[in-house]
Protein backbone atom coordinates (compact mmCIF):
# COMPACT_ATOMS: atom_id res chain seq x y z
CA UNK A 1 0.00 0.00 0.00
CA UNK A 2 2.66 2.66 -0.42
CA UNK A 3 0.98 3.79 -3.20
CA UNK A 4 -1.49 5.18 -1.11
CA UNK A 5 0.50 6.45 1.58
CA UNK A 6 3.00 8.09 -0.80
CA UNK A 7 -0.44 10.22 -1.34
CA UNK A 8 -1.07 10.75 2.56
CA UNK A 9 2.53 11.91 2.89
CA UNK A 10 2.18 14.46 -0.10
CA UNK A 11 -1.07 15.56 1.06
CA UNK A 12 0.78 16.80 4.58
CA UNK A 13 3.79 17.71 3.26
CA UNK A 14 2.42 20.07 0.25
CA UNK A 15 -1.27 20.19 0.84
CA UNK A 16 -2.60 23.71 1.39
CA UNK A 17 -5.32 24.67 3.72
CA UNK A 18 -8.34 25.99 3.10
CA UNK A 19 -12.12 25.65 4.39
CA UNK A 20 -14.62 23.55 3.05
CA UNK A 21 -18.49 22.33 2.99
CA UNK A 22 -18.25 20.80 6.73
CA UNK A 23 -16.72 23.35 8.43
CA UNK A 24 -13.87 21.69 9.79
CA UNK A 25 -11.30 22.68 6.99
CA UNK A 26 -8.49 20.24 4.98
CA UNK A 27 -5.16 20.56 3.29
CA UNK A 28 -6.03 19.46 0.11
CA UNK A 29 -4.15 18.56 -3.23
CA UNK A 30 -5.63 18.04 -6.60
CA UNK A 31 -4.91 15.45 -8.89
CA UNK A 32 -3.11 12.05 -7.19
CA UNK A 33 -3.37 8.74 -8.97
CA UNK A 34 -3.09 5.24 -8.13
CA UNK A 35 -2.49 1.97 -9.53
CA UNK A 36 -3.02 -1.21 -7.78
CA UNK A 37 -2.04 -4.52 -9.71
CA UNK A 38 -4.08 -7.32 -8.10
CA UNK A 39 -1.19 -10.24 -8.76
CA UNK A 40 0.15 -8.38 -6.00
CA UNK A 41 -2.66 -9.21 -3.64
CA UNK A 42 -5.36 -7.34 -2.91
CA UNK A 43 -5.20 -3.93 -1.72
CA UNK A 44 -6.82 -3.90 1.60
CA UNK A 45 -5.06 -1.42 4.07
CA UNK A 46 -2.49 -3.12 6.78
CA UNK A 47 -1.24 -0.19 8.56
CA UNK A 48 -4.93 -0.08 10.27
CA UNK A 49 -7.98 -2.58 9.87
CA UNK A 50 -10.04 -2.08 7.41
CA UNK A 51 -13.66 -2.73 7.63
CA UNK A 52 -13.80 -4.94 4.69
CA UNK A 53 -17.36 -6.63 6.16
CA UNK A 54 -18.54 -3.23 5.33
CA UNK A 55 -17.04 -2.63 2.15
CA UNK A 56 -18.89 -5.85 0.98
CA UNK A 57 -22.21 -4.86 2.03
CA UNK A 58 -22.20 -1.02 0.65
CA UNK A 59 -21.23 -2.87 -2.62
CA UNK A 60 -23.57 -5.77 -2.24
CA UNK A 61 -26.45 -2.75 -1.80
CA UNK A 62 -24.92 -0.41 -4.47
CA UNK A 63 -24.96 -3.85 -6.85
CA UNK A 64 -28.86 -4.21 -6.07
CA UNK A 65 -29.84 -0.97 -7.48
CA UNK A 66 -31.44 0.50 -3.26
CA UNK A 67 -31.51 3.68 -2.01
CA UNK A 68 -32.48 2.38 1.55
CA UNK A 69 -30.38 2.85 4.23
CA UNK A 70 -32.44 0.54 6.45
CA UNK A 71 -31.56 -2.17 4.09
CA UNK A 72 -27.84 -1.29 4.38
CA UNK A 73 -28.72 -1.83 8.26
CA UNK A 74 -29.69 -4.53 7.73
CA UNK A 75 -26.33 -6.57 6.80
CA UNK A 76 -24.81 -4.32 9.49
CA UNK A 77 -23.39 -1.71 8.14
CA UNK A 78 -24.04 2.24 9.24
CA UNK A 79 -21.36 3.89 6.72
CA UNK A 80 -24.57 6.10 5.46
CA UNK A 81 -26.26 6.81 8.59
CA UNK A 82 -25.06 10.31 9.29
CA UNK A 83 -26.21 11.43 5.11
CA UNK A 84 -30.02 9.76 6.34
CA UNK A 85 -30.05 11.69 9.35
CA UNK A 86 -28.73 15.23 8.33
CA UNK A 87 -30.26 18.28 8.68
CA UNK A 88 -30.08 19.33 4.91
CA UNK A 89 -31.56 16.09 4.07
CA UNK A 90 -33.93 15.00 5.79
CA UNK A 91 -36.82 17.08 4.66
CA UNK A 92 -36.40 15.48 1.14
CA UNK A 93 -36.45 11.76 2.31
CA UNK A 94 -39.40 10.07 1.10
CA UNK A 95 -39.36 7.76 3.77
CA UNK A 96 -37.56 6.47 7.16
CA UNK A 97 -33.90 5.92 5.52
CA UNK A 98 -34.48 6.96 2.12
CA UNK A 99 -31.34 8.42 0.76
CA UNK A 100 -32.55 8.97 -2.87
CA UNK A 101 -31.14 8.21 -5.77
CA UNK A 102 -27.86 7.94 -5.14
CA UNK A 103 -24.71 5.28 -6.30
CA UNK A 104 -27.06 2.25 -6.79
CA UNK A 105 -29.75 3.79 -7.84
CA UNK A 106 -27.58 5.84 -10.93
CA UNK A 107 -25.56 2.31 -12.11
CA UNK A 108 -29.09 0.08 -12.26
CA UNK A 109 -31.37 2.37 -12.91
CA UNK A 110 -30.44 5.73 -14.77
CA UNK A 111 -33.76 7.48 -15.56
CA UNK A 112 -34.00 8.34 -19.44
CA UNK A 113 -35.33 11.41 -20.58
CA UNK A 114 -37.31 9.84 -23.52
CA UNK A 115 -39.29 7.00 -22.50
CA UNK A 116 -39.89 5.11 -18.98
CA UNK A 117 -37.12 2.56 -19.22
CA UNK A 118 -34.69 2.69 -17.09
CA UNK A 119 -30.91 1.94 -17.98
CA UNK A 120 -28.92 -0.45 -15.77
CA UNK A 121 -25.12 0.45 -16.53
CA UNK A 122 -23.94 -2.58 -14.87
CA UNK A 123 -25.79 -5.02 -16.33
CA UNK A 124 -24.39 -2.93 -20.24
CA UNK A 125 -21.00 -3.08 -19.37
CA UNK A 126 -20.87 -6.82 -18.57
CA UNK A 127 -22.77 -7.86 -21.71
CA UNK A 128 -20.63 -5.38 -23.64
CA UNK A 129 -17.68 -7.23 -21.50
CA UNK A 130 -18.75 -10.53 -22.80
CA UNK A 131 -19.48 -9.61 -26.44
CA UNK A 132 -16.70 -6.86 -27.40
CA UNK A 133 -14.28 -6.33 -24.27
CA UNK A 134 -11.91 -3.90 -26.56
CA UNK A 135 -14.93 -1.38 -26.21
CA UNK A 136 -13.51 2.12 -25.46
CA UNK A 137 -17.44 2.96 -24.05
CA UNK A 138 -17.34 0.34 -20.85
CA UNK A 139 -18.63 3.50 -18.68
CA UNK A 140 -20.51 3.38 -15.84
CA UNK A 141 -21.32 6.89 -14.07
CA UNK A 142 -23.55 7.94 -11.23
CA UNK A 143 -23.15 11.92 -11.63
CA UNK A 144 -26.69 12.97 -12.72
CA UNK A 145 -26.69 16.99 -12.82
CA UNK A 146 -30.74 16.12 -13.45
CA UNK A 147 -30.76 14.52 -9.99
CA UNK A 148 -27.86 15.86 -7.58
CA UNK A 149 -30.47 17.78 -5.35
CA UNK A 150 -32.24 14.26 -5.32
CA UNK A 151 -29.66 12.56 -3.66
CA UNK A 152 -28.31 12.88 0.61
CA UNK A 153 -24.62 13.34 -0.80
CA UNK A 154 -23.61 13.69 -4.73
CA UNK A 155 -21.43 10.93 -5.69
CA UNK A 156 -17.79 11.56 -4.51
CA UNK A 157 -16.55 8.43 -6.70
CA UNK A 158 -18.52 9.36 -9.72
CA UNK A 159 -17.18 7.69 -12.80
CA UNK A 160 -15.13 4.50 -13.57
CA UNK A 161 -14.66 2.71 -17.05
CA UNK A 162 -13.22 -0.78 -17.94
CA UNK A 163 -10.44 -1.72 -20.24
CA UNK A 164 -9.68 -5.31 -21.65
CA UNK A 165 -6.60 -6.58 -23.27
CA UNK A 166 -4.77 -10.00 -23.35
CA UNK A 167 -8.40 -11.17 -21.24
CA UNK A 168 -7.16 -9.03 -18.64
CA UNK A 169 -9.84 -6.88 -16.98
CA UNK A 170 -8.84 -3.13 -15.33
CA UNK A 171 -10.54 -0.43 -13.73
CA UNK A 172 -10.04 3.24 -13.84
CA UNK A 173 -12.32 5.25 -11.21
CA UNK A 174 -12.49 8.87 -10.68
CA UNK A 175 -13.26 10.17 -7.26
CA UNK A 176 -14.17 14.20 -7.15
CA UNK A 177 -14.02 14.52 -3.51
CA UNK A 178 -11.27 12.16 -1.54
CA UNK A 179 -11.46 11.89 2.67
CA UNK A 180 -8.01 10.17 2.12
CA UNK A 181 -7.72 9.29 5.68
CA UNK A 182 -11.27 7.88 6.41
CA UNK A 183 -12.58 7.19 2.88
CA UNK A 184 -10.23 5.92 0.65
CA UNK A 185 -8.43 2.64 1.95
CA UNK A 186 -12.52 1.93 1.45
CA UNK A 187 -13.02 3.45 -1.86
CA UNK A 188 -9.48 1.12 -2.77
CA UNK A 189 -11.15 -2.11 -1.98
CA UNK A 190 -14.63 -1.37 -2.76
CA UNK A 191 -13.26 -0.88 -6.55
CA UNK A 192 -11.17 -3.68 -6.33
CA UNK A 193 -13.58 -5.94 -5.29
CA UNK A 194 -16.03 -4.71 -8.09
CA UNK A 195 -13.18 -5.49 -10.15
CA UNK A 196 -12.61 -8.77 -9.31
CA UNK A 197 -16.31 -9.74 -9.17
CA UNK A 198 -16.69 -8.17 -12.50
CA UNK A 199 -13.81 -10.36 -13.58
CA UNK A 200 -15.11 -13.62 -12.79
CA UNK A 201 -18.52 -13.15 -13.97
CA UNK A 202 -16.92 -12.28 -17.72
CA UNK A 203 -14.41 -14.80 -17.33
CA UNK A 204 -11.87 -12.50 -17.25
CA UNK A 205 -8.28 -11.73 -15.16
CA UNK A 206 -8.93 -9.14 -12.52
CA UNK A 207 -5.67 -6.66 -13.41
CA UNK A 208 -5.43 -3.29 -12.12
CA UNK A 209 -7.54 -0.88 -10.41
CA UNK A 210 -6.44 2.76 -11.34
CA UNK A 211 -7.78 5.18 -9.03
CA UNK A 212 -7.72 8.98 -9.91
CA UNK A 213 -8.14 11.12 -6.61
CA UNK A 214 -9.09 14.61 -7.69
CA UNK A 215 -9.83 17.03 -4.60
CA UNK A 216 -7.71 14.65 -2.21
CA UNK A 217 -7.42 15.89 1.42
CA UNK A 218 -6.92 15.53 5.03
CA UNK A 219 -9.33 17.01 7.31
CA UNK A 220 -7.22 19.19 10.00
CA UNK A 221 -8.74 17.20 12.84
CA UNK A 222 -7.08 13.98 11.60
CA UNK A 223 -3.53 15.31 11.57
CA UNK A 224 -2.21 12.91 14.50
CA UNK A 225 -4.60 9.73 13.06
CA UNK A 226 -2.16 10.21 9.50
CA UNK A 227 1.08 11.02 11.40
CA UNK A 228 0.42 7.32 13.52
CA UNK A 229 -0.65 5.72 10.49
CA UNK A 230 2.79 7.04 8.63
CA UNK A 231 4.78 5.55 11.64
CA UNK A 232 3.79 1.90 10.93
CA UNK A 233 5.28 -0.62 8.51
CA UNK A 234 2.79 -1.78 6.04
CA UNK A 235 2.31 -5.94 6.20
CA UNK A 236 2.13 -7.70 3.16
CA UNK A 237 -1.57 -7.83 1.36
CA UNK A 238 -3.96 -10.69 2.11
CA UNK A 239 -5.66 -12.38 -1.20
CA UNK A 240 -9.41 -12.20 -2.06
CA UNK A 241 -11.39 -15.12 -2.16
CA UNK A 242 -14.44 -15.04 -4.11
CA UNK A 243 -16.86 -18.45 -4.98
CA UNK A 244 -16.12 -19.59 -7.79
CA UNK A 245 -19.55 -20.69 -8.50
CA UNK A 246 -21.23 -17.35 -9.01
CA UNK A 247 -21.52 -16.52 -12.69
CA UNK A 248 -24.07 -13.57 -12.44
CA UNK A 249 -23.20 -10.05 -10.60
CA UNK A 250 -26.48 -10.13 -9.52
CA UNK A 251 -25.89 -13.96 -7.40
CA UNK A 252 -23.34 -12.03 -4.84
CA UNK A 253 -27.02 -10.72 -3.40
CA UNK A 254 -30.00 -12.55 -2.74
CA UNK A 255 -33.59 -11.31 -3.26
CA UNK A 256 -34.16 -10.64 0.38
CA UNK A 257 -31.12 -8.47 0.80
CA UNK A 258 -31.34 -10.00 4.59
CA UNK A 259 -30.09 -12.75 3.31
CA UNK A 260 -26.73 -12.13 1.44
CA UNK A 261 -24.49 -14.51 1.87
CA UNK A 262 -21.27 -12.77 2.83
CA UNK A 263 -19.02 -15.92 3.01
CA UNK A 264 -19.35 -15.62 -0.92
CA UNK A 265 -16.45 -13.14 -0.35
CA UNK A 266 -13.34 -13.12 1.92
CA UNK A 267 -10.16 -12.12 2.45
CA UNK A 268 -7.51 -14.62 3.26
CA UNK A 269 -4.15 -13.94 5.57
CA UNK A 270 -5.49 -10.63 6.15
CA UNK A 271 -2.60 -8.97 8.73
CA UNK A 272 -3.33 -5.73 9.77
CA UNK A 273 -2.50 -2.71 12.69
CA UNK A 274 -5.42 -1.93 15.45
CA UNK A 275 -7.70 0.30 13.87
CA UNK A 276 -7.05 4.12 14.25
CA UNK A 277 -10.39 5.83 15.21
CA UNK A 278 -11.17 9.61 13.63
CA UNK A 279 -14.50 11.54 13.17
CA UNK A 280 -16.29 11.34 10.06
CA UNK A 281 -17.11 15.16 8.54
CA UNK A 282 -20.65 14.79 7.24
Amino acid sequence: MKTYLDVLKKIMDEGVDRPDRTGVGSRAVFGAPMRFNLADGFPAMTTKKLAFEAVKAELIWFLSGSSDNKKLNEMGCHIWDGNANADYWKPKAKFDGDLGRVYGVQWRSWKSPYNDTPIDQIANVIKKLKENPHDRRMIVSAWNPAELDMMALPPCHLLFQFFCVNNKLSLMMYQRSCDTFLGVPFNIASYSLLLSMVAQVTGLEAHECIIILADAHIYLNHFEQVKEQLARDPYPLPKLWLNPEIKDINDFKMEDIKLVKMEDIKLVDYKYHPSIKAPMAV
